[in-house]
């Protein structure tokens, strides 16, 4: 294979892995601020939780306050009974005793509601203080992971982006410009093997002449249709060199 064609299909796979990396690169921190806001989600629902226990909590302590007044209410309205001058007097305290008696009979029933609906707040709440501790220690793994990732994934870029400057360097410009341009407008794909006959790139069957000059030619070739630049009949060699077999670059 030609030098120059050799250092394009380099090149090539040079790229494909620089913009794999570079999409990597930029996923991450997406994935992060993911887990992140799933977490605040749960973290949200866990405070929901708690207020709502807390209100519970609070309720059934106000209820308990009432029963104290009330029964002091009564106490107090039973010893001015005694004192009594008329019936009318007497039964007017009973009324207002009986009043008492209903509104502490209120509260009690409202108290056993509200323990009924503690029960399994408080249960979902251990449950999912449990887990959200699980998922906290979950969610830090994965973004020191991800922290891990984008060191490595960066460090690996960096090796690229100067060995694909050493390359671009030991090409021809001419070439180099060609692959740019073809780069730009095919997707990344601007180098492609050339089989029985067809661009593997547009998949379009070449004239036999210039099938025939591309497989013995010691000129870089690009394809009439596509403008990809060709290879015929890669060498062992190549596939040392790219560490993929051949029909991949296609």
């Amino acid at each position: 294979m030609l030098p120059d064609l050799q250092l394009a299909v380099r090149l090539q796979d040079l790229d494909n892995r620089v913009a794999e990396l570079t999409r990597e690169i930029a996923a991450l921190p997406k994935h992060t601020h993911e887990i992140e806001k799933k977490l605040e989600i749960h973290e949200r629902k866990l405070e929901a939780d708690r207020a709502a226990l807390s209100a519970n909590q609070k309720e059934r302590k106000q209820m308990e306050g009432e029963i104290q007044v009330q029964e002091q209410k009564i106490s107090k309205l039973r010893g001015q009974m005694l004192d009594a001058k008329t019936n009318e007097q007497y039964r007017a305290f009973q009324n207002e005793i009986e009043f008492c008696e209903k509104e502490i009979r209120r509260a009690e029933d409202r108290i056993l509601e509200l323990m009924q609906e503690a029960e399994p707040l408080d249960r979902n709440l251990i449950a999912a203080e449990a887990a959200l501790k699980q998922e906290k220690s979950q969610v830090e793994a994965e973004k020191q992971e991800a922290r891990q990732r984008t060191a490595a994934d960066q460090k690996q870029l960096d090796e690229l982006q100067a060995e694909r400057k050493k390359v671009v360097a030991g090409m021809n410009p001419n070439l180099y410009r060609h692959y740019e341009r073809i780069r730009r407008g095919r997707r990344g794909l601007a180098v492609v093997e050339a089989v029985d006959g067809r661009c593997t790139g547009c998949h379009m069957a070449m004239r036999l002449q210039f099938f025939q000059d591309l497989k013995h030619s010691s000129q870089v070739l690009t394809c009439e249709s596509c403008g990809r630049i060709l290879y015929y009949n890669p060498p062992q060699s190549f596939e040392d060199l790219t560490g993929e077999a051949a029909g991949a670059v296609g």
